[in-house]
């Protein structure tokens, strides 16, 4: 299994980015793939995921309405838009899969832990 992540880099803040993750070797018929994001010193949060055939999405508050998640064509691709970029939204950006899924996402655990993960593609956003 491998992910790919691209289009991270550096904005001002209020603008945007469009990220990129493609997906090769998962052989399950209907999965489900999510964004992360890291900055230094703070913990791993979840941002949004969505489901590889109906395109369920769920969304963390602190990006709702701001970041938009969706999937390209079988969803093998999956698109993170990232718009009114703050400051405090500079960390490294992951997506991984399968994560927990969107009907689900807002319990306890979140995303969850999983097994698959991209390099991480570092996204800054200056004041």
């Amino acid at each position: 299994v491998q992910l790919v992540e691209s289009g991270g880099g550096l904005v001002q803040a209020g603008g945007s980015l469009r990220l990129s993750c493609t997906i090769s070797g998962l052989s399950f018929d209907d999965y489900t793939v999510g964004w992360f994001r890291q900055a230094p010193g703070k913990a791993r949060e979840g941002l949004a995921c969505i489901t590889s055939s109906s395109g369920r999405t769920w969304y963390a508050d602190s990006v709702k309405g701001r970041f938009t998640i969706s999937r390209v064509g079988a969803g093998d691709t999956v698109i993170l838009e990232l718009n009114s970029l703050e400051p405090e939204d500079t960390a490294i950006y992951y997506c991984a899969a399968p994560t927990t899924r969107p009907e689900f996402a807002h319990g306890k655990y979140g995303l969850g832990n999983p097994p698959y993960w991209g390099q991480g593609t570092q996204v800054t956003v200056s004041s």
